[in-house]
């Protein structure tokens, strides 16, 4: 069973920036695709980002120019470069991982990002 493991995010005032780790128990070749998604209070849980096994990305529209994620395979680890962070920034980010067709098999454990002054 794999596991992915978060770290990073915490308190930053606008304009900041942070960045998240999410390192897997074994190796991030099994995982065709990877992503971040995050979930503010009253909200519905939003897909931020994704990178596939060939480093293709995409990102919420939200997002876009600010935030940038990456896959180590040699440390089977994903990142989440956050810059300019904004207050409607905040809210508990998750990694997750696509493994054998199935989308989102595996979630880390989540990792609260707050935004404020």
């Amino acid at each position: 069973q794999v596991q992915l493991v978060q770290s990073g995010g915490g308190l930053m005032q606008p304009g900041g920036s942070l960045r998240l780790s999410c390192a897997a128990s074994g190796s991030i070749f099994i995982f065709d695709v990877m992503g971040w998604y995050r979930q503010a209070p009253g909200k519905q849980r939003e897909l931020v980002a994704t990178i596939t096994g060939g480093s293709n990305t995409k990102y919420a529209d939200s997002v876009k120019g600010r935030f940038t994620i990456s896959r180590d395979n040699a440390k089977n680890t994903m990142y989440l470069q956050m810059n300019s962070l904004k207050p409607e920034d905040t809210a508990v980010y998750y990694c997750t991982a696509n493994y054998n067709g199935i989308a989102t098999a595996y979630w880390g454990q989540g990792t609260q990002v707050t935004v404020s002054s």
